[in-house]
């Protein structure tokens, strides 16, 4: 009985509202309420993570944010464009990627896509330059950098491969593939030199 009046004698003298000190709280970071603070976020949250499979959920809530272009009709293109796709149905994947890219030009993710189609058919020029553009609207985009390793590696521009993936590591530090690729590429080029 005395704990329970003891508990409503500290609502009544604290009333129901948090204190300050909780509002505050250092540990609990604040929610980040728009995208670009959630992505900022995220980010920071990616490069301290030293748990791969951590750092994998962590990415693929990233990917997850540049994924929501905030259009119905997009996303249903987008979608559409990923099925066509895997279907190996290049040509139409494409067509829809370019309305894609003309309706909603600052939409990185957009690009991005496109840039992996043409890199499917080998049209590397033409991933390179989407790739470019992708990176313009999100420096940050590691699976633009990826792609672009791996047309540097293809062409046979192994030292732009090696710093390609580099970047990538400066943003992702736990991706094994581009941990894999500085490995084994740093490891060619040394014995290129000698």
């Amino acid at each position: 009985m005395r704990i329970l009046f003891a508990f409503f004698a500290a609502l009544f003298l604290f009333g129901f509202a948090p204190l300050p000190a909780q509002a505050e709280d250092p540990v609990t970071p604040p929610v980040a309420t728009t995208r670009e603070a959630r992505l900022d976020q995220l980010f920071v949250d990616l490069k301290r993570e030293r748990n791969e499979k951590a750092a994998e959920r962590i990415a693929a809530r990233i990917s997850h944010e540049w994924s929501q272009s905030g259009s119905a009709s997009i996303d249903l293109m987008m979608q559409w464009s990923q099925k066509a796709a895997e279907d190996k149905k290049f040509d139409v994947a494409l067509d829809f990627l370019d309305q894609v890219v003309t309706l909603q030009p600052a939409y990185a993710e957009g690009w991005n896509r496109r840039a992996t189609v043409h890199f499917m058919m080998n049209n590397f020029g033409k991933s390179m330059a989407d790739i470019d553009r992708t990176l313009q609207l999100e420096p940050r985009h590691f699976g633009a950098l990826s792609g672009l390793a791996q047309i540097m590696a293809v062409t046979g521009h192994k030292q732009s491969a090696l710093e390609a993936w580099q970047r990538v590591l400066s943003i992702y530090p736990m991706m094994r593939s581009a941990q894999d690729q500085v490995g084994s590429l740093s490891e060619e080029l040394a014995g290129e030199g000698i």
